[in-house]
């Protein structure tokens, strides 16, 4: 059974726990591949986010994705890199989480995602939260609860 406190838990509001959007790396459509794959190679992040003009969400870019997409036959083709764009090879069906949401929506779905975007009512892009934070809040609450 979920108690009064549990309930209380899972209707937090996630906008105190994320990581604000000017902390978080991202590209813009239009950005070359290898533009994407410095950015990922010095955050040393697995994914990145893809902003518009408008800094509203379009995807997620990983390094899977622009690996896939310079593989040749038999070799790896670098010089394609400043030819892709990011829109081009970037995943655009993207688990996010409005501003407005509660912890238990963050919960559900993190499971499958190390980060989710958070967007505002006009898609913008306002930052993510980690599966880490995630956790945290929920081993602090465990805790609370078993003291």
């Amino acid at each position: 059974m979920i108690s009064m406190t549990s309930r209380d838990f899972l209707e937090m509001p996630i906008a105190d726990l994320i990581i604000s959007s000017e902390k978080v790396a991202h590209v813009q459509l239009g950005n070359n591949a290898e533009h994407a794959l410095l950015v990922l190679t010095k955050t040393g992040y697995s994914s990145i986010p893809v902003l518009d003009a408008g800094y509203r969400l379009q995807g997620l870019l990983s390094m899977r994705m622009i690996t896939e997409s310079i593989l040749g036959l038999d070799h790896i083709e670098y010089e394609k890199l400043d030819n892709i764009k990011v829109n081009d090879i970037m995943e655009t069906k993207v688990a996010t989480l409005n501003i407005n949401d509660k912890f238990q929506k963050a919960l559900d779905l993190v499971i499958n995602h190390a980060f989710l975007c958070v967007v505002d009512d006009e898609e913008r892009f306002v930052g993510i939260m980690t599966r880490r934070v995630i956790l945290k809040q929920l081993k602090k609450h465990i805790y609370q609860f078993n003291a």
